[in-house]
């Protein structure tokens, strides 16, 4: 039987759901509405013109561009075309997305206007890129000169080649933040990324009825892959911007009759702090997700008692799995709060120590998996990808404990557990203890080094407005609940807290800002 006939791709999924809902209003994003047949249609024309232009079935085309229609319809483009993605963090510097470009190997480049000038001082440090795509934004923009515009590709008119694709060829390139080191390329089939849309839907219940915000950077896997990809696949109604700010979002939820929600803690906090949230009707706001670190005890009270039609998961993985690995579901939030919950369907995941033995309950260990999901590896980097895959398990890096029902609580990744005085200190514990205090609107605990403790337990927070805290009042809070060593020996107070623009802590920042 010829391959074609059994084909499964990431584009695939796009055409299957035009056929089923044609007619149904599919992206919209700005001023920009496009039912499932003519987003299919556009993307259709879109990877034939990019096609005339020479990207070919393989070819890396890095994308550096905040959320957009346009941005949507490029990642089903690569995908029909058999080309591969290479989503690049907008945040990032010249020289780091440089790094990105060089290592890729990418010779197309597509971008936005405000981001124009990024790209090409990137582009210009060393790298292969010669050929640069205009994309439209959620607001109206013109195109950039000299590059190859989204219209022009759409318009195009010819045949799509014939495109011999296999599930198991690669679909993208992401890169991880490369906090410890430089960046890692991770090597995500078709076939992964779809095994993980089927987990997506079943675990986090993604349906076809649900109008979805995709709020967060489409360039981060969270939102492309377990909320954008998986809505499409199903037929739900997407909605895209790129401001995720509360005064932009709770008017747009309100207006829209948004139903599905993803944000990492911080964006949720900054929700409810928001002086709109009180005024806004989020009544049809009826699934809320969250990831990039565990929900605080605290806060989770909070939306279940701000939010009580809202139904809650917790959803845990990284780059490497597609992202998804593990889920929390709304009927365990508070009865196994701070968990990530257990393996979703697709997904087998252990917690061993350092022989890869099971640990007992409670026992501290390594979080491992294995998963139709994963990576085929890192790009260019075998020693990476074998110690990354030794034992024959995905060593994800984090540490956890599992309970006697198979909850897997993270306890911290490795380079984020504190060594003070001998003693291993989890910051999460500590933080958890912190948000306990009705003053704190967000905090983060972070080693620093200290001659006496080696590193010194410190707490960075940021107080809800109005409100007053001491450094005195936040350790004597903490010494009279957990044991003295975990306890701040410094307290830092700020306006807020460092984010990347998934919402995710940069610990990392805080550490450089605050070491002498």
């Amino acid at each position: 039987m010829h391959p074609i006939v059994r084909r499964q791709s990431i584009a695939d999924v796009l055409r299957r759901t035009a056929l089923r809902l044609p007619t149904k209003t599919g992206i919209v994003c700005g001023d920009t509405r496009w039912t499932y047949a003519e987003f299919d249609a556009i993307v259709t024309r879109l990877a034939a013109g990019l096609a005339q232009r020479g990207i070919r079935t393989g070819d890396h085309v890095a994308v550096l561009a905040r959320n957009s229609h346009g941005f949507a319809a490029l990642r089903f483009a690569l995908a029909r075309l058999g080309a591969v993605l290479v989503p690049i963090n907008f945040m990032l510097k010249a020289d780091e997305v440089a790094y990105i470009l060089r290592h890729a190997g990418a010779k197309w480049l597509a971008t936005d206007s405000g981001l124009a000038e990024l790209a090409h001082a990137a582009a210009a440090l060393d790298t292969q890129v010669t050929n640069f795509i205009w994309l439209p934004s959620e607001d109206p923009s013109q195109p950039v000169p000299g590059m190859v515009s989204f219209d022009e590709l759409a318009a195009c008119t010819a045949a799509l080649p014939d495109v011999p694709l296999q599930s198991t060829d690669l679909a993208q390139i992401v890169y991880t933040s490369g906090t410890e080191s430089s960046p890692k390329g991770a090597m995500l089939t078709h076939d992964a990324v779809l095994w993980q849309y089927v987990s997506c839907v079943i675990n986090a219940e993604i349906a076809e009825g649900d109008v979805v915000l995709h709020a967060l950077p489409l360039y981060h896997c969270a939102q492309l892959d377990v909320f954008f990809g998986p809505a499409i696949y199903v037929g739900a109604e997407n909605h895209i911007t790129a401001k995720p700010t509360p005064d932009h979002l709770l008017p747009l939820m309100a207006n829209q009759g948004i139903t599905s929600f993803f944000a990492p803690p911080t964006v949720w906090i900054a929700l409810m702090r928001s002086p709109l949230f009180d005024g806004t009707d989020l009544s049809k706001l009826a699934k809320g997700y969250y990831g990039a670190s565990i929900m605080p005890v605290e806060v989770l009270k909070e939306i279940a008692r701000r939010l009580p039609n809202v139904r809650l998961w917790n959803l845990y993985g990284q780059t490497e799995i597609a992202p998804l690995a593990t889920m929390l579901g709304p009927d365990d939030q508070l009865r196994k709060a701070g968990s990530a919950g257990r393996a979703v369907l697709n997904v087998e995941t252990r917690v061993v120590d350092l022989d890869m033995r099971d640990v007992a309950v409670g026992e501290v260990g390594e979080i491992v998996h294995r998963s139709p999901h994963l990576m085929q590896g890192y790009f260019k980097d075998e020693a990476r990808t074998a110690a990354a895959f030794s034992g024959d398990w995905f060593h994800s890096g984090d540490l956890g404990v599992i309970d006697d029902e198979g909850y897997i609580t993270v306890v911290d990744r490795m380079k984020d557990m504190i060594k003070t005085g001998g003693e291993n200190v989890a910051s999460r514990e500590v933080e958890e203890m912190i948000y306990r205090l009705p003053e704190v609107s967000e905090v983060a605990v972070i080693g620093l080094p200290d001659p006496k403790w080696v590193e010194a337990v410190t707490a960075v927070i940021v107080v809800k407005v109005g409100q007053a805290l001491t450094e005195e009042q936040v350790i004597a809070h903490c010494t009279t609940h957990m044991a003295t060593f975990k306890a701040p020996k410094r307290v830092v107070f700020a306006d807020a807290l460092p984010k990347n623009p998934s919402g995710k802590l940069l610990k990392r920042e805080l550490r450089k800002a605050h070491t002498a």
